[in-house]
């Protein structure tokens, strides 16, 4: 049977995965939510040295000290950059990717490059702390930002949103086994408002997959649409 691996996004942790992970155990589904060096409950590891590369091997390291194998690999918006790094170290242990509004990247790319209208502003409104660029720093209203309207649900992200650094949206992805990580099957759920607002080469990746699923929400997905999200896993999982 399948486990399921959830890779959070940009600013968040393993926390935004509560309601969809309850839902895939409930099913009967081992699932995982690992969070990012730097990060959400391991915010107090945050040093300069982290990048994409640190978060990369936070997966890889779980999935090879867990034993995992046929895993379902899911990574939401900046989680689809961590997702396909992973892929390209242990394309071994993974049954399918699963991009959740996510990035797309070749090799090469970083998230700067890939999305320079939602970057850009981001790192102009960013702090060097302790010679730590960081970004992403939490506000007031933040959660309007990702989509999240249910006041409950405002309330809960904007006290576990954390700062990110900067350097793990700076970085090129980095492969390593040539297109092993691109012969993996993979799937995407795309929130239609992406969809629409994206340019056309970007849009293309978002769809360029074997399944391709469709949610109205806003971008934090897993939080203001889990049981829809949940269900679509479900039917990926078989």
């Amino acid at each position: 049977m399948a486990t399921f691996v959830l890779v959070h996004g940009g600013g968040h942790g393993g926390w935004c995965y509560q309601k969809v992970a309850r839902r895939l155990r409930a099913a009967g589904r081992e699932v995982h939510c690992p969070t990012l060096t730097g990060l959400g409950e391991r915010a107090h590891l945050l040093n300069a040295d982290i990048d994409l590369d640190t978060h990369i091997q936070d997966v890889v390291a779980l999935m090879t000290f867990e034993g995992l194998e046929d895993v379902i690999l899911v990574g939401h918006s900046y989680g689809g950059m961590v997702i396909t790094g992973v892929a390209d170290r242990v394309a071994e242990r993974i049954r399918e990717l699963v991009y959740l509004d996510a990035a797309h990247p070749r090799g090469g790319e970083s998230l700067e490059i890939l999305a320079p209208a939602q970057m850009e502003p981001t790192r102009a409104m960013g702090r060097t702390v302790d010679g730590i660029e960081l970004v992403m720093w939490p506000f007031p209203g933040m959660a309007g930002f990702f989509g999240i309207t249910d006041p409950a649900d405002v309330a809960w992200t904007e006290a576990r949103l954390t700062p990110h650094p900067w350097k793990c949206f700076g970085q090129p992805l980095r492969l390593e086994n040539g297109d092993a990580a691109f012969r993996l099957p993979r799937t995407n759920i795309n929130c239609t408002h992406a969809l629409q607002n994206s340019p056309d080469e970007a849009r293309a990746r978002q769809l360029e997959g074997h399944r391709n699923f469709e949610i109205d929400t806003g971008h934090d997905l897993m939080i203001t649409e889990p049981e829809a999200v949940a269900t679509m896993l479900l039917e990926v999982a078989g």
